[in-house]
């Protein structure tokens, strides 16, 4: 008798019958082990989310290593990433990806979205260029066709191996970035590129004064600086959200394609339709610039057959503008 009165004044009948809801959370939700490692904070964010259940829905976020997860609607804030978070991501990349780009030349009419939408988005004037289309005739008796020509993305890019400050660098998931905070203007990766693909900001990038107190992104690479390099970034920035690249997402008529050579996988930007990258290359015959240089570009070219457009006449090269291929 005195033994049950003593576990009545202690609560340790009413905790085997009627159970304690908060462990009884906890433990439903691994949460219980994590409080007892992290403290106050812990139980404090188990109880939010216990009490926040049936008001409020979840979202779905992108995190840092690229997963997608699920948290309460009412814990999301706003965070602002500081520069060495920032570069240290920048420099990184997306785990486990291999990006490519496919572009099809038999498409290309030269609507120039692309070139503005990658122009809008790094701070550059019409006149300098991430993106180009090209006038291209495989010689003098051929029709002329266009050629867009983004950085190629070298796995063994010349540029890097020539930068003396580590400026310029080759990511694990295959995208060459270049580091504005340590770049000196030097210009030996642009006498080293073979495909011609940076320029130099002989001047004060566009937008430079109303961007001036942004903290600087390497994968989107602005705010841009007078003195320094510039050049193609496979959209880095927005491959971290999940999307395509702006000039892909830009292009009207179904010219590029972008994905995961690990996963085989690549989407066309315009009819978002996902196709098996080695199938794609192979079927059509693709080849990629320059290669006897060694350089292993991650841009492949499709051949400009069965082109879905004749030449405009008022865009036919003349006799001093010819690229001959």
């Amino acid at each position: 008798m005195e033994e049950e009165k003593r576990k009545s004044l202690s609560g340790e009948n009413n905790e085997k019958t009627s159970g304690n809801p908060r462990r009884d959370f906890l433990k439903k939700f691994g949460l219980l082990g994590a409080a007892a490692a992290t403290g106050g904070a812990a139980i404090y964010t188990g109880y939010r989310y216990e009490h926040s259940k049936g008001k409020h829905e979840t979202v779905k976020v992108l995190t840092d290593d690229n997963r997608l997860v699920e948290i309460p609607a009412d814990q999301v804030k706003d965070v602002t990433s500081d520069l060495k978070v920032l570069q240290t991501r920048g420099r990184e990349g997306i785990k486990s990806r291999r990006w490519v780009m496919v572009i099809d030349l038999s498409k290309c009419r030269n609507a120039r979205q692309c070139v503005n939408a990658c122009q809008s988005a790094h701070q550059l004037r019409p006149y300098e260029y991430h993106i180009n289309t090209l006038i291209m005739k495989e010689d003098q008796g051929t029709p002329p066709y266009f050629m867009p020509k983004p950085c190629q993305h070298c796995d063994n890019p010349p540029c890097v191996s020539v930068c003396p400050v580590d400026a310029t660098f080759k990511r694990q998931d295959g995208i060459v970035l270049i580091d504005n905070e340590r770049c000196i203007g030097c210009r030996f990766c642009i006498a080293a590129c073979p495909y011609s693909a940076r320029i130099f900001h002989w001047e004060k990038p566009k937008n430079a004064e109303a961007n001036k107190d942004m903290t600087y992104d390497v994968e989107l690479n602005v705010p841009q600086k007078k003195g320094t390099i510039t050049k193609c970034l496979f959209s880095a920035d927005r491959l971290r959200e999940g999307e395509l690249p702006y000039c892909v997402s830009a292009c009207p008529n179904g010219v590029f394609y972008f994905g995961d050579e690990n996963e085989d996988a690549v989407t066309n930007g315009t009819t978002k339709e996902t196709v098996r990258l080695s199938t794609l290359l192979e079927d059509n015959g693709a080849y990629r610039l320059m290669p006897e240089l060694g350089t292993d570009p991650r841009v492949y070219y499709l051949p400009p057959r069965n082109r879905l457009f004749d030449f405009p006449e008022d865009q036919q090269p003349g006799e001093h503008k010819d690229f001959i291929l």
